[in-house]
């Protein structure tokens, strides 16, 4: 039986997360409340809408109200990417990464909001 684990979508997204998670603990201690918490919870969010959206997908609206949720959440993301980069918390090689594996989140997510039928 497949779950929400198996979905690419989740397990780039939880992949990005991890990552950031592990790269913001090099944060400066003042964006400790700002910066790093908001990228933290933006990027989680991702992979807990994909979860929560699975979950309920027998409900095609709410599969894809979930969706995108996960989908803004992404975009979130990408913004905090962008503060850290020009904030010279980041290299650009992490950024880039990072902003790669987003951006492919992103795409998978949009495809699923236009073929739920494929997952309910």
């Amino acid at each position: 039986m497949s779950t929400y684990k198996d979905l690419i979508a989740y397990k780039k997204s939880y992949e990005v997360a991890m990552k950031i998670f592990h790269l913001s603990k090099s944060f400066p201690q003042e964006e400790k409340y700002s910066l790093t918490d908001q990228i933290r919870r933006s990027s989680r969010s991702v992979c807990t809408n994909i979860a929560e959206a699975y979950k309920r997908r027998r409900y095609k609206d709410y599969f894809i109200s979930k969706l995108n949720d996960s989908e803004t959440e992404n975009s979130e993301t990408e913004v905090w990417l962008s503060f850290s980069i020009d904030c010279n918390y980041l290299s650009q090689t992490q950024y880039e990464d990072l902003l790669a594996v987003n951006t492919e989140v992103g795409k998978l997510l949009w495809y699923m909001i236009q073929n739920p039928n494929k997952f309910l």
